[in-house]
């Protein structure tokens, strides 16, 4: 730990070695399958103890009075729901790693939320969807997802994180997590979802991220298009 850590204690600093996945004692948790890994962190990461803040644009002005969570597209049911309802949702856990496109990698997380799969059910979504669209109130931020990453059974709308609600400069009250690609996929600030039959490049992606972001995938991970 730096000697300015010493005068700004991290709440969420990591002092003890990540648990195994056979260590959780949360009751019905769902185990990220990257946890269950040899190795768990990808070539060209390495570990932090922190949880580090990183966005586009800073965080943004979210009411929580007015909040919405919507889903449009290849639906059947488009769905909107204030914050309250959304969390009256039946709620999943799940155990997973969180690895940033920055090369950091953070270890043994614990996220509470809605899964994907049962937004998913919810609103009827079509056979014809294969990608989604995660919207954001980050100045109109967006960022895309295959369906078969999106619809995993780690992948959820996360508004605890080990336990705490998740402060806003870590995307809350809401956020999308996926744990199975690279974190920039999982949107901070939530605001809905759009199912697309086609892909669309987010706002990192039209900047050259890569357009999937697995960051087990070759030497270095799916980092940018070209890579």
């Amino acid at each position: 730990m730096s000697f300015l850590d010493t005068l700004i204690k991290d709440p969420k600093y990591q002092s003890h070695d990540p648990r195994q996945p056979e260590e959780v004692a949360e009751p019905d948790v769902i185990i990220s399958p990257d946890t269950q890994r040899e190795n768990r962190i990808p070539q060209g990461q390495s570990r932090t103890k922190k949880w580090p803040v990183l966005d586009a644009h800073g965080t943004p002005p979210v009411d929580l009075a007015t909040w919405k969570f919507e889903v449009d597209g290849l639906v059947e049911n488009q769905l909107s729901f204030s914050l309250d309802e959304f969390m009256q949702l039946p709620a999943v856990k799940v155990y997973a790693d969180f690895h940033c496109v920055t090369r950091r990698s953070r270890l043994d997380n614990v996220w509470t939320g809605v899964s994907t799969r049962e937004i998913a059910e919810r609103a009827g979504m079509k056979p014809e969807a294969k990608f989604v669209l995660a919207l954001a109130y980050d100045y109109g931020w967006t960022t895309n997802v295959p369906i078969e990453y999106f619809l995993k059974e780690d992948s959820l709308f996360a508004f605890l994180h080990d336990g705490e609600p998740i402060p806003p400069d870590h995307g809350g009250p809401v956020r999308l997590i996926i744990p199975q690609l690279y974190a920039w996929k999982s949107a901070k600030w939530i605001r809905g979802v759009r199912f697309l039959s086609e892909d669309q490049a987010g706002f990192w992606e039209e900047g050259g991220y890569h357009m999937r972001g697995n960051p087990w995938v070759g030497s270095d991970g799916e980092r940018f298009r070209w890579s």
